[in-house]
Parts: structure tokens; sequence; C-alpha cells
């Protein structure tokens, strides 16, 4: 390989792909497009000058053209890893599952339905065997978005149109390219052509590369908190994510490297932001955006430079062939459009698609560079026979120039035909709320600077006057609007203070008075409370908003854990992690509240700002009784972590005024490292969280209980031995009415409710339940709940029987508590007594609490 040559080769067509974009806005054509014609281009001249009898002073730049030092393994190794990484990156994820049903079946389903169509309407009309055929569909139901969406971008479609082309793509590209590597193997004798083996096969290769891509992603999750402040060493992982996943699942293990790359992709996606800063975050995107627009030009180009390479010799039964390919290729689509989905969406197993997009994602199959690699690579392959070569190469080579010169060309007018183009009912409606809002906002900063520049009166009103009058119909026009009802606008509003929400955890992430496990935690709850509003509305966030503050399974395991093998350090950091993510939660809340106040009203209306402001409060209020109840636990630990936050707090404005100083020149550069040195070593400090201790230790908790308040020491220890520390939340059922009783509750700290039918009354610190049900050998009388957080002490039957044995007094002290509570559970008292009972705490006896 003549390195100088192709280095030049490879600047040459940098600069090409790089001058290709402008010429592309100017004649209002993709890129995508653009591109192929000018690869095609090069590759014709580039055989004519190597070929032509006329000079020969080109012939070694012709030749690197004709024959490019890569064959199709090595692009696809090269610059599909980068493509599908970028583009998972990109995308909307949580937005996009809301859609899985319908980019699954256009995916993967109509992947499978394609093939079938190609592959049995070729074979009538051709001298290759069916497994050619399937093969060369197989290769044609790739598509590529790159055009689609740009031209989508361009002309302003609709959103969900943009994501339902790209998440077809992302799973199509894996589908596709499984099916083509099981055909090839049956092709050139590898693989057997059986149905049941080729559905194993393929699932195989979907579940291994999944399980790749996760395992991968989540070893990059894990070490990128290790450089979070090294932005270059996190982009350096990300690029050698890709790579690894997709060589080791296509070269190791056998599975599909697209799909691998694809579920990392996916994971780094939803969870990458709250792993590194959000400086370094919008960094990661901007060089992934760099590599990706070299890659897919790259790689758009280069196959199309091979063009004129394959399509040698092409005749009449060629085109009529093509021809097939075409209206059996539209063919496939439409079945799985008009047909599969409507059926889907009537059995409420996908969201509906309207009859315009479904339309334009009909046009919009164009074929790319992935088509023509997978083509090149059936050429190279020296297993295959050369007729089904040339079949290959041919047809997709045609097809894919058939759908970039058709479609891509006429897609824009249909979009446009289709009045795709033009602003959704919600946000024209919203239009001229935005455009008030922004131009007064205009209007305020045109006079700031008037002032501050001491501009005269007369240009200041040239400036203004057209703002002004703008501002001024926009305002009346949003003061007649009637076209968004109330409930719509709450809707909207609470997307935007969903999306406000995670950027103030973003911020606090930045600032570093977040930690990432809290921010990750709550960014992904904040992301299910904007995923429910957006399907559901006002309903839908208040219910995820009060699941948000719901213990998870994993706090009941840990429970579990705690009280079966006395293991606490994982209930006590999931507490911790716990009053801390509330903790930043409130802070949250109290100013997106301020943010909701002053933002909202203006774009949505007052009306719709009081119901946001009045769900926030409630928000805010759920939340802060959710963290007082912690706070109550354990007071010592919660004012050290809000003593941990300020002082986080105070070490970023420290920096942030040492940077100020720095920029203003008011300090030189050694004082300024060794002035940024000392606070992140007070940072490092500051990041430590202290251990929360439970205090569930037996003895301890036995001491405070009044009942054996003034037992000696060693009675205490005695005793204690007995028991069984055990530690409920609030909300935890602890007692159920009717089951059998086979142990006594003595609470050390915290309060629980009795219900025994038509009482609800407390019991607090020092008071026992469930004795009843031991003494008498009866069922439960009663249900108790946790109203807060409480360390109890559990004593079962046969330690019960053993420690009243011992201790005649304790014994007839318990009896006559169970004695005197079932006498007051024979006369229920009126209302007013009940209340009178529930009011106070502890000053009159217990009901039986069984």
């Amino acid at each position: 390989m003549n390195a100088p040559l192709v280095t030049i080769g490879i600047a040459g067509l940098l600069v090409v792909i790089s001058l290709i974009q402008p010429l592309a806005r100017r004649l209002r054509v993709a890129p995508s497009v653009l591109l192929a014609v000018v690869g095609v281009a090069i590759g014709l001249l580039a055989t004519w000058l190597l070929y032509t009898p006329k000079t020969n002073t080109f012939n070694e730049i012709a030749g690197l053209f004709v024959n490019f030092p890569m064959d199709s393994q090595a692009i696809l190794y090269v610059f599909l890893p980068l493509l599908l990484f970028q583009t998972t990156l990109t995308l909307d994820v949580r937005r996009m599952a809301e859609d899985g049903g319908v980019i699954f079946v256009m995916a993967v389903v109509a992947v499978l339905v394609a093939t079938a169509f190609i592959g049995l309407a070729l074979s009538p009309f051709t001298s290759v065997s069916l497994i050619a055929c399937l093969l060369l569909g197989a290769i044609v139901a790739t598509t590529d978005p790159v055009a689609v969406v740009a031209i989508f971008r361009d002309i302003g479609a609709p959103a969900r149109l943009g994501r339902l082309v790209e998440g077809e793509s992302l799973l199509n590209d894996a589908a596709a390219i499984a099916l083509f590597t099981i055909l090839l193997g049956v092709l050139t004798g590898s693989a057997t052509a059986d149905l049941e083996t080729g559905l194993i096969l393929f699932l195989k290769s979907f579940g291994g590369g999944l399980a790749i891509g996760y395992i991968g992603g989540q070893l990059l999750i894990h070490v990128l908190p290790l450089v979070r402040d090294f932005r270059l060493a996190q982009v350096t992982l990300s690029v050698a994510l890709p790579y690894l996943v997709y060589v080791i699942a296509e070269h190791f293990a056998g599975v599909s490297g697209v799909v691998a790359v694809v579920g990392a992709g996916i994971l780094i996606n939803l969870v990458g932001p709250s792993r590194v800063t959000p400086d370094g975050w919008t960094y990661l995107n901007d060089v992934w955006e760099q590599i990706a627009f070299w890659a897919s030009s790259l790689i758009f180009v280069l196959a199309s430079i091979l063009v004129p390479k394959l399509l040698v010799d092409v005749g009449w039964n060629d085109i009529l062939l093509l021809a097939i390919v075409v209206v059996s290729a539209l063919a496939a689509r439409a079945v799985i459009l008009y047909a599969l989905l409507p059926v889907l969406a009537a059995l409420k197993l996908t969201q509906p698609v309207s009859r315009p997009f479904m339309a334009v994602i009909l046009w919009g199959g164009m074929r790319g560079a992935i088509t023509l690699t997978l083509a090149l690579g059936v050429t190279e392959n020296p297993a295959i026979d050369p007729e089904v070569q040339r079949f290959v190469a041919v047809l997709a080579t045609g097809f894919v120039l058939f759908t970039l010169l058709v479609y891509g060309t006429t897609l824009k007018s249909l979009i446009k035909l289709l009045k795709l183009d033009r602003l959704a009912p919600l946000d024209a409606a919203m239009r001229n709320q935005v455009l008030a809002f922004a131009l007064n906002n205009v209007r305020e900063g045109v006079a700031r600077a008037v002032t501050q520049y001491h501009i005269a009166p007369g240009p200041a009103d040239q400036v203004d006057a057209p703002y002004r009058a703008r501002a001024a119909e926009a305002a009346d026009g949003a003061a007649h609007s009637e076209d968004i009802l109330d409930r719509d606008r709450v809707t909207i509003g609470l997307v935007a203070i969903s999306n406000r929400e995670r950027e103030i955890v973003l911020r606090h992430l930045r600032q570093r008075t977040a930690s990432i496990h809290t921010a990750e935690n709550l960014l992904a709850k904040i992301g299910r409370i904007g995923d429910r509003a957006r399907a559901g509305g006002r309903v839908e966030y208040n219910r995820a908003a009060r699941a948000s503050l719901d213990f998870p399974v994993t706090m009941r395991l840990a429970q579990w854990v705690q009280r079966r093998l006395k293991y606490e350090r994982w209930l006590a950091r999931l507490l911790a992690d716990r009053y801390e993510s509330l903790l930043l939660s409130r802070i949250v809340l109290d100013e997106l509240i301020a943010f909701t106040g002053d933002k909202i009203p203006p774009l949505l209306g007052s009306r719709v700002g009081e119901i946001l402001t009045e769900i926030l409060a409630n928000r805010r209020e759920a939340t802060t009784t959710a963290l007082e109840a912690l706070r109550l636990q354990y007071p010592d630990y919660a004012d050290s972590l809000d003593q941990r936050f300020l002082q986080k707090a105070a070490l970023r404005l420290e920096e942030d005024n040492y940077r100020s100083l720095f920029s203003q020149n008011l300090i030189g550069a050694e004082l300024y490292s060794h002035l940024s040195q000392s606070v992140q070593e007070a940072r490092a400090e500051a990041d430590r969280r202290p251990q929360l201790d439970l205090g569930m230790r037996t003895e301890e908790l036995t001491a405070k209980l009044p009942l054996f308040h003034d037992l000696p020491a060693d009675r205490i220890a005695a005793i204690s031995r007995l028991m069984r520390p055990r530690f409920a939340v609030p909300g935890d059922h602890l007692v159920r009415k009717g089951e059998r009783g086979d142990a006594a509750y003595f609470i050390s700290s915290g309060a629980v409710e009795v219900a025994t039918g038509d009482r609800r009354i407390r019991l607090g610190r020092g008071e026992c339940f469930g004795e009843i049900a031991l003494l008498t050998g009866g069922p439960r009388t009663a249900d108790v709940h946790a109203l807060g957080y409480c360390h109890l002490l559990v004593l079962s039957r046969s330690d019960f029987r053993k420690l009243t044995d011992k201790d005649p007094t304790l014994r007839d002290h318990i009896a006559e508590i169970a004695r005197e509570r079932q006498a007051m559970n024979a006369s229920p008292p009126d209302d007013d007594q009940a209340q009178n009972e529930a009011d106070t705490d502890r000053k009159t006896l217990p009901p039986a609490a069984d």
C-alpha cells in the first residue's frame, strides 16, 4: 500500500465531502444523494483515467480509487460501529419507546417480509437459486436514514416521523445483517438450510448481541466516573466501546455486532448523562457528531465509487429484474404499513400511525452505503458462484441508485403535498404566545442595551418599533386563540417543567452539589414522570410523582436481608441514598416552582400557571413529608448531609470566584492552580458521604423500653438475647388481621397505627403489640402499619414463654395489659371518644394490636 497516495486520497475525499454540504443546500437536495452522485462520478472518472490509452499521468491516483485498499469487511469494521453508536447517542430513546411496537414491526418483521417478498418474486425470473434471491432480499432490506432525516429536518417534518424512521433503520440494519449472515452461510455451505435452525440462529444472534452490548455499556458506565474530570479520556473510552463490542460479538462470540453496538449505545444514551458532567456530555456528543459526519460521508462516497465496478455489463434483463425488486420491496413495505400496523394498533399492541406518515415511510425507504458494502462483500467471497456475485452486485447497486435518485429527489415534494411540513395544531396555536413572550424579552434586552450603551432615543426607537408591532400583533392573536384546551395546555406545561427539572438536576451535577449516583437516580424518576405526563396529562403526572416516593423492591429486599441475615449495611446505604435523593428533589422543586411562576403564565396563561404551581407544591409537600420522616428518625445524620450539601455549594462558589479572578487577569496562573488544587482536595473530602448507623443494636434498643427500663444490666442483656431487631419503613404492614400470632412486637422508636375495624389508634415508643395472640392462642384481631421509620424488637412465641416463665412479674404485667385491651375492644367507643384516643399520644391505654 502506497501510504502517501492513500493519505492524499483520503484527504481529497474529506475536502469533497466538506464542500458537498453547502452545495447540497444550494441545490436543495439531500447531502446523501449528492454524495452518491459525486462518488459514482469519481468512480467513473477514475476507471476512465486508469484504462484510457490517452494518458498514464493519473494512473496511480486512479488506481487507488478503482482498487481501493479496503475490502467490504474492513469498511464495515471501520465505519459501521461509529455510525451505529453515534445514532443511538442522539436518539430520544424515551420518546422512541412510545413507538417501540411500531419500530420493531417496521425493523425486524419488515426485514423478514421484504426478504421473502423480493426473493420469491425474483426466483421465477432468474437462473440463480432461491437462497441467492433471498440473500439479495436481505441485502436490500437495509435502510439508510441519513438522507431521509436530512430532508425531514430541512423542511420541518414532525419529530415523531423522524423518530420512526431513525428507530426503524437502527434495528433494521441489525436484523438485515443478521439475516444476511445466516443466508450467506447457507449459500456457501457452512450452514444448513433449515427454517427452525435459521430461526434459532437469528434469535441467538440478536440475544447474544444485546447481552454483549449491555455488558460493554455497563463497564463503560462504571469506568466513566473514574475519568469524570478528563473529558478527552471520556471521549476516547466512548470511541473504544463500539469497536470492542462489535469485534467481540462478530469475531469471538459469533453473534450480531450491530445489535451489540446498538444495545451499548442505548444504555450509554440513557445512563451516560448522569455519569459525566453536563459539559463533558455536551463535548462528547459534539465530538461524536464530527466523527459521524466523517464516517457517514466517507462510507457513502467509498461505496458509491465502487458502483461502476459493480455495474459491469448491465443488460435489459437486469433492468427487468431491478423493476421486480423495486415493486416487491414497495409491496412488502406496503403490507407492513397498511395491513399489519392497523391490526396491531386496533389490538392496542402498537401506537397508531396516520395515513400521511405511512405514505412518507413507504416512499422514504432509501438504501445506502450498508447495502452497497454488503453487496461488495458477496462479490469478494470466492465461495460464491460468479453468476450469483454478478446478480447480487448489479441488482443491489441498481436498487440503491434508484431509491436515492427517485425517492430522494421526490420525498420532499411528497411531504409538502401531504402538509406534513406544517406545525402541529398545538404548536400552531401556541405560536402567538411564544412569539409574544420572546419578542417582549427582546424589547426588554434592547431597552437595557440603550441604557447601558447610552444610545440616543431616535435610533433606539427605530430598532424597537418593529419588535413592538410584532409583539402587539402576537399578543392580540394569543388573546383570541381558543385552539388549545386547558387540559392540553396543562400537559404541555407538565412536559416543559419535567424537561426543566432535568436541567436543574444536571446543573447541580455540573456544580458538584449532587453526587453522580443521586443525580442518576433522580433523573430516572424525572424521565418516568415526564413520560407519564406526556401520555396521560395531569392525572398520570401526579400518579408517577407519588410512585417516585414509594420504596423500591431493593429496599424491601434489604429489609429482608437485615431481618433474616442480620446484615445492615445494604439497608443503611439505601436509606442514606433515599435521604440524599429527597433532599436534592426538594431543592430542585423549590427552584422549579419559582421557574413555573415566572415563565409559564406568559406562555400558557395564568390559570395553567396556577394549576402547575399547585401540582408542584403538592409534590414538594409530599417530598418534604418523606424527608422529615427520615430526619425525625436520624436527626444527626440528616444534619451531617445538610452540612455536606452546603459545604459543596460553598466550594463551588469558592471555585467560581477563583476562576473569575483568573479570567480577569487579577491573579496569575500559578496562584490560580494552587487555589484550585486546594478546592479539589476539600471537594474530595466533601464527596465522601458519612455512613448511616441504623441504631439496631438489640441491647441498646431493649434498654430503651420502659417495660425493662429499671432492670439490671445483666437481666437486660439476657432479655436482649431473646429479641430480634426489625427495621420498618413507613407503610410496612407489620401485623395482619386474622393470621396466627407468632410473635410480640416492642416499639423502641417510631410509631405504628393499629386498625381494629372502627378504630385507628397510634402506638409509640415503649409500647407493644401482638402480645394477646401469644397469650390466648387466638388469631390476630387488628392490622398494624408503620407510620414512620421504626425500630422494633420482635419476641417469638417460644422466647415469649421463656421470658414470662422466668419473670412472673413481667408475665402478670403483660397479662394485665392484654385483659384491659380486650375489655376495651369489647365495648367500642363513641365517635368523640375514638377521636380523643386518636388525638392523644399514649395518654390512654391503647386497644389490642394483634
